[in-house]
């Protein structure tokens, strides 16, 4: 018997490597239609690949004809204003025109918690904070995220990713310690974390399952209900060799701020403070929608993607 058709765009990058990975495990039936820009190294074994770009609408027809389910997990989170609107938000309607133009059942689209802009957040669940992005990344994936409400969608807002692959979270925080030497602000600033195989876990969830995994529909914010403190990180990424040091001494956020600016480096003032300060959201209902347990939270998972972080260093995305 022939499975479920699936559509998955971004499939050759972090996140959608690691969901084609879980489709095979726990669907082998299912037939996964790769939608991506380039041709990643033995990313799709049976040649079930389709070349299309979000930023060229026109290359997406056809590409859901067909498809029971949509996995829209591609974006673009450069500098390029420009090309955040043309990928994450015009192509995103593009994806969702075909979606809608060929029946597809099920939309899952990844998007993030980014788009609430510069905080503190504490604690807030969906339905609490009114989005203000403050980058082009994050305001043309938030106007992408309203074609796929408009499809009858479900949006997932995640959190900061891990794992094998990650070329930014752990990069930058290995850049911001290696210029800011210290706790900051005492290091007990809490962020919402997920490793990257539990989020694909939670997207195939809601990609396959059935009952309120299958009525789910709005947004809803994907990573581990446990907040993560800054300390706890940082000791973490030094335990598995990651960071040179644990930090000992505890500077102000002044302090830090000043240090930041004052050594070069990739990572800029936004992006410490969003790394460093309070940035964590509700998450409990995606996983009990989607019918499956977290885990034990992100910080457990570490160990797997340590020696990737090693070799990546501090080097900026890219």
């Amino acid at each position: 018997m022939t499975g479920r058709q699936v559509v998955v765009t971004g499939a050759t990058g972090f996140i959608g490597s690691a969901v084609l990975r879980r489709l095979a495990e726990q669907e082998p039936g299912a037939v996964a239609r790769v939608v991506s820009r380039t041709q990643a190294p033995g990313a799709v074994a049976d040649g079930r690949r389709v070349g299309a770009d979000l930023a060229d609408p026109v290359s997406l027809h056809g590409v859901c004809q067909g498809a029971d389910v949509l996995l829209s997990l591609a974006s673009y989170i450069g500098p390029d204003a420009g090309r955040c609107e043309a990928v994450n938000t015009v192509g995103t309607a593009a994806l969702m025109a075909e979606a809608r133009r060929a029946g597809v059942r099920r939309i899952v689209h990844l998007s993030t918690c980014a788009v609430y802009g510069p905080g503190p957040h504490r604690g807030a669940d969906e339905a609490e904070l009114m989005p203000a992005p403050v980058s082009p990344a994050s305001s043309s994936r938030l106007a992408g995220e309203a074609s796929v409400l408009d499809a009858g969608g479900l949006v997932l807002r995640a959190g900061l990713v891990l794992g094998r692959g990650d070329r930014w979270v752990v990069p930058a925080l290995a850049d911001a310690f290696r210029r800011v030497p210290a706790r900051w602000d005492g290091g007990a600033g809490t962020g919402s974390f997920v490793d990257v195989d539990d989020l694909a876990r939670l997207v195939v969830a809601f990609a396959l399952g059935a009952g309120s995994a299958a009525a789910a529909k709005g947004v809803l914010h994907a990573h581990h209900p446990e907040p993560v403190r800054n300390r706890d990180l940082m000791d973490a990424l030094a335990g598995h060799g990651v960071l040179p040091e644990r930090p000992a001494a505890d500077w102000s956020w002044a302090r830090c701020l000043e240090a930041l600016a004052r050594t070069p480096g990739w990572v800029s003032e936004r992006q410490f403070t969003l790394l460093a300060s309070d940035h964590w959201y509700r998450a409990d209902a995606a996983w009990r929608l989607g019918g499956i347990e977290p885990g034990p939270g992100p910080l457990d998972r570490l160990g797997r993607a340590a020696p990737w972080y090693r070799e990546r260093g501090a080097l900026p995305p890219g």
